[in-house]
């Protein structure tokens, strides 16, 4: 699992990277246009492009973070043996999404990529975007298998943990 972390935290600092310069390129573009008359040509597709990625790259973070919206109201005074066997199941079903997610947008790239599609302005290949969003995608799946079968190596976050005792 620590490998897995490593790769997760690997992707979350290149979201925060192509995030940083999604917010360098807008910045310049709008400076430019409201200065001097200049803009950057395809601002927007760039920006979306990498939120796009960004998104899909924080995935596998979130996932080893434990970061997910958990809805525990109900199962709150339950046993400790009941909540790790619930959290498993939701693990399970999370990472038979992100399966679901990982095996259309790799469809997607590659109907992008055999018919050759691309952005409007700058001519951007779309399937960039999608080979850079299934393999954290794919990771995301696999932390969620792995979390599903061994459980979960750390303690619930400090909100899950005091909802929890609040309600008890």
């Amino acid at each position: 699992m620590r490998f897995l972390e490593i790769l997760a935290q690997a992707c979350a600092i290149v979201a925060g990277v192509l995030l940083t310069a999604i917010t360098l390129v807008t910045c310049a573009s709008l400076i430019g246009r409201n200065t001097i008359g200049w803009n950057i040509v395809g601002a927007f597709e760039v920006s979306g492009f990498a939120a796009g990625a960004a998104i899909a790259l924080f995935m596998p973070w979130c996932q080893v973070k434990r970061g997910h919206i958990i809805v525990d109201f109900f199962t709150a005074r339950a046993s400790a043996a009941t909540q790790s066997g619930l959290d498993r199941l939701g693990a399970l079903a999370l990472a038979a999404a992100m399966g679901l997610l990982t095996w259309r947008t790799a469809i997607g790239g590659w109907n992008a990529w055999t018919s050759q599609t691309s952005s409007m302005m700058m001519g951007v290949p779309e399937w960039y975007v999608y080979a850079g969003m299934v393999p954290p995608l794919a990771l995301t799946t696999l932390i969620a298998l792995v979390q599903a079968a061994r459980g979960f190596d750390v303690e619930a976050p400090d909100a899950v943990q005091e909802a929890r005792e609040a309600l008890q």
